[in-house]
């Protein structure tokens, strides 16, 4: 008998009939002799939509009310769950983040899990009984907290380390973790094993099918987490599993995959003064704004003792970054602050690379010869990423995977 955490998102949430075929899903696993609890996200599109009510009733909202709103949406789904299971003859119940409860910090909108109770959820699962948890929500001082959006799958990975679950499977709306998008590249071929590691890079730079919180706290607790979809049907062996680097043995490949990201902003700062502690005086009052820099350029030096920087900053903050730059341009001492968001990040993954040279030389000379100019580069230990013009983003991805040798077979 193994103890088994289930994930289901909002678009196997969108509706009775879909919460009914979850019922079934976790209906056989239960009948296979597995002790269950549930994470559920809220019914696709719901979320968007409480959110758009806090931001018509005030921009200035409470974030603690805000909390108490988007958070009812995953509270519809675990009790629509509930019932349905029940009515299938699965003994189940609903537990809302504060009867567990799953305690986090005070950073409301945004919280971090710190801790979770699991006496009566351990209970519950020996008598027999499916826990379904909504996910996204924990309680904080007494008060309802959420962990920010995408959350449900931090919830799911936190349950399953604090029962010591077996493994925590994400049901999504694709079957698994691909070499690259699929819609962009039809040859992308599925993978069968991950690491945390090329998980948490591919996450990071534009992958969506998990969130990146969710992967570093897998990656921390040793949760072996598997990706798949709820509309395909198999068994054990279906899907993508995320595991450590030692599980991977003879899978290990040079390049797991290509992401690309299309949200970023490209800020160029012109005539900053060259001189030691000229850097920090930009990315410190940025990084006080909790806007997160990725990469970063300094061009060649002018003959009038300054230089160019460039830096690129998530879509969403150009315009936060912007303000916070004027605001300092005095301190800075630069001349002007011109933006781009016509860019996108392209990444390529792989652990191999740490035992491989040669990898960034064959990204450099593949885009080189379609004429792709680069704009930035940034690297660490299992990845390497660029900055192109936008409108190139299909063809850089396409002729990367090919010239990495990921193309599945015709």
């Amino acid at each position: 008998m193994a103890r088994i955490v289930m994930k289901f998102g909002g678009t196997s949430m969108a509706g009775i009939e879909r919460i009914r075929l979850v019922a079934e899903r976790v209906k056989q696993e239960v009948a296979a002799g597995h002790q269950v609890a549930v994470v559920v996200s809220a019914m696709a599109g719901e979320t968007d939509r409480l959110v758009g009510f806090c931001r018509e009733a005030s921009p200035l909202y409470d974030r603690r009310e805000y909390d108490v709103v988007v958070a009812s949406g995953e509270q519809v789904t675990s009790g629509l769950l509930a019932i349905a299971l029940q009515a299938i003859g699965v003994p189940a119940r609903s537990w809302l983040g504060w009867q567990l409860p799953i305690a986090t910090d005070g950073a409301h909108g945004a919280a971090r899990i710190e801790r979770i109770d699991t006496a009566g959820l351990d209970a519950a699962l020996a008598a027999g009984e499916v826990a379904v948890i909504p996910g996204f929500q924990g309680v904080a001082e007494g008060r309802v907290s959420t962990l920010g959006r995408g959350g449900s799958d931090t919830s799911a990975v936190a349950v399953a380390a604090a029962l010591r679950a077996e493994r925590c499977d994400i049901y999504t709306d694709v079957d698994g973790v691909y070499t690259t998008d699929p819609r962009i590249v039809p040859r992308a071929r599925k993978l069968r094993r991950v690491s945390y590691e090329e998980m948490l890079e591919l996450a990071s730079v534009g992958a969506k099918v998990l969130q990146t919180r969710s992967v570093g706290l897998a990656m921390k607790e040793g949760v072996r987490v598997r990706v798949l979809s709820s509309f395909v049907p198999g068994g054990d062996d279906v899907g993508t599993l995320i595991v450590s680097e030692e599980e991977l043995e003879m899978e290990r490949q040079l390049i797991t995959g290509i992401a690309h990201d299309k949200n970023e902003a490209k800020i160029t700062l012109t005539r900053v003064p060259d001189k030691p502690g000229a850097v920090a005086t930009i990315f410190a009052p940025l990084a006080e704004a909790g806007i997160n820099v990725d990469m970063i350029v300094q061009n060649v030096a002018h003959s009038t003792g300054s230089t160019d920087v460039t830096f690129t900053v998530p879509g969403a903050d150009l315009a936060r970054s912007l303000d916070v730059l004027a605001r300092e341009q005095a301190a800075i001492g630069f001349e002007r602050a011109m933006h781009d968001t016509r860019v996108a990040k392209i990444t390529v993954v792989g652990v191999g690379m740490r035992s491989h040279a040669g990898v960034a030389a064959t990204m450099f000379k593949t885009l080189g010869a379609r004429g792709i100019n680069i704009q930035a580069i940034t690297t660490s230990e299992i990845k390497v990423s660029v900055l192109i013009d936008e409108d190139e983003t299909e063809l850089a991805v396409r002729v990367l995977h090919t010239a990495y040798g990921l193309d599945a077979e015709a």
